[in-house]
C-alpha cells in the first residue's frame, strides 16, 4: 500500500468533473487540443459499482460513453458561485441591412451581413 497516495472516496450524489483525456481504444470527446480542458463539466454520481468504479449521469450528447468509470478518472467537484457566468442581455436593433454576401472557407459556407 502506498503510504503517500490519499484514499479518494465518493458518495452517491455527489458532482465530480470527468477526465477528457482519451486513453487508447476509447471514444474521444473532442478532438484534442493543446488548450482543451482536462475534465469536462460535473456530473452526478448514480451508483457506487465497486471500491473503484462508478456510475455517471451522463449528458445524452455522451450515450455513445459507457457510464461506468474509473476513480482514477473522476475529480470532486467544489461547489464555488464563481464557476457560474452571468451574462447580461444584449439587446440589437437593426435600422438597415446594406449588404449581404456569402463565403465558402473549406467545405462550411459562411454568411455575412453588413447592418447599419
Amino acid at each position: 500500500m502506498d503510504k503517500r497516495r490519499i484514499p479518494i472516496e465518493f458518495q452517491v450524489g455527489d458532482l465530480v468533473f470527468l477526465k477528457a483525456v482519451p486513453m487508447k481504444g476509447v471514444i474521444r470527446f473532442s478532438k484534442r487540443e493543446k488548450l482543451n480542458p482536462r475534465y469536462i463539466r460535473p456530473f452526478k454520481i448514480l451508483e457506487r459499482i465497486s471500491k473503484v468504479a462508478y456510475r455517471l449521469a451522463l449528458l445524452p450528447e455522451l450515450a455513445y460513453v459507457h457510464k461506468v468509470f474509473h476513480i482514477l478518472m473522476l475529480k470532486k467537484y467544489a461547489t464555488d458561485p464563481s464557476h457560474v457566468l452571468h451574462q447580461e442581455p444584449v439587446e440589437v436593433h437593426t435600422v438597415q441591412i446594406l449588404a449581404r454576401e456569402e463565403k465558402t472557407l473549406g467545405n462550411k459556407l459562411i454568411s455575412r451581413v453588413k447592418v447599419l
